[in-house]
């Protein structure tokens, strides 16, 4: 670790920031309470108050209600932005929860929160507080779970979500840099025992980040490793598009199906496989009604698609359908020489009888 990973952030750098943010009419902060997210209220307050006019700043706070020192830590926020001349709003994540999956279904929460307390306020952005750390976590996560590229790419600084920007400004920003900050500043802060609860994945992966750092995988090494890999997904998608344009262009002179996508075969089977996959994952994702397709799937998928082709060169050219499934809400066939992409039937549920269809 660096000296500078140990320095506190100056008004300079701090001003760096969030400068892209400058013409925002108005900005919501997810603070928990935590270093992090109190040291994100703490920098921005102090930007705002350089800026002859400057975007409204309001603090939201979410208790998910899972821990009973949450509303003290809520109240304590709320006192520390009263300090700071911030609005401070407290939501809550009511109802029951998931007994499994808590941690995701903790995150779907909040983000749906702070998105209706955005629109609430005019913002047009939401700022979290994700660190370096937090992008470096992320990584193992997923490195851990087989991602693909774009899942390795971790998390960008700009993301768009139910109709607001997230912006992480903090992410190429160590932890400890600012715990620093809060320091200097004198400023305390929450410390939630779940962040070092081992019955979840991320505290695990956590605890052996100083093992990883010994060996030259530090947080900035693995952060490093994500910008990169953005970079190539990003590349790849601009490959992605331009082959999207070029199917388009190859069925001009057909008449088109509302509803659904298709592609030629011979066209279709000559692109690189990433291309392919990303080509099915988008329409699948398009026109399916079962949320987003898992990539794993949609490699099998694609597999029994070129499985099918080859072994029925001249069957997939005929009206017959050589292939027919579906994912994720998605009807995926091959005949005609075309694999085309529509929404599949919806789903009867079981146990319906004949008066619960109309039936006398």
């Amino acid at each position: 670790m660096s000296d500078d990973d140990n320095s506190p952030i100056s008004a300079r750098a701090a001003k760096q920031l969030f400068a892209e943010l400058r013409g925002a009419p108005a900005l919501v902060l997810a603070v928990s309470g935590g270093p992090d997210s109190v040291a994100l209220m703490w920098l921005a307050a102090r930007w705002k108050r350089g800026l002859a006019r400057g975007p409204q700043l309001t603090v939201v706070t979410v208790d998910h209600g899972l821990r009973p020192e949450a509303a003290r830590e809520a109240r304590e926020v709320k006192r520390l932005a009263a300090e700071l001349g911030l609005v401070h709003r407290t939501l809550r994540w009511r109802g029951a929860k998931p007994d499994t999956g808590l941690p995701a279904a903790a995150r779907e929460a909040r983000y749906r929160l702070l998105a209706q307390a955005a629109r609430s306020v005019g913002a047009s952005h939401v700022l979290t507080a994700h660190t370096r750390d937090d992008q470096a976590e992320t990584v193992l996560m997923r490195l851990l779970r087989g991602s693909g590229l774009a899942g390795l790419s971790a998390m960008a600084r700009l993301t768009s979500r139910d109709g607001v920007v997230l912006v992480r400004p903090l992410l190429d920003v160590p932890k400890s840099q600012l715990i620093a900050t809060l320091r200097r500043a004198k400023i305390g802060f929450a410390d939630d025992p779940t962040n070092r609860d081992t019955a979840f994945t991320r505290p695990r992966l956590r605890a052996l980040l100083p093992q990883l750092a010994a060996e030259g995988g530090d947080s900035r090494s693995l952060a490093r490793l994500a910008g990169r890999l953005a970079r190539a997904n990003a590349a790849v998608d601009v490959l992605v598009d331009g082959a999207e344009r070029f199917l388009q262009l190859r069925t001009r002179g057909d008449a088109p199906q509302a509803g659904v996508r298709s592609f030629e075969v011979s066209a279709f089977a000559n692109l690189p496989e990433e291309v392919r996959l990303r080509l099915l994952l988008r329409a699948v994702n398009a026109f399916g009604h079962e949320g987003p397709a898992e990539l794993g799937k949609v490699e099998t998928l694609l597999a029994a698609l070129d499985q099918a082709i080859a072994a029925s060169p001249r069957a997939a050219g005929n009206g017959r359908p050589v292939l027919k499934q579906t994912l994720a809400g998605a009807l995926i066939s091959l005949a005609g020489g075309r694999i085309h992409i529509a929404p599949a039937p919806a789903r009867r549920s079981k146990g319906r009888t004949r008066a619960d269809q109309g039936g006398s």
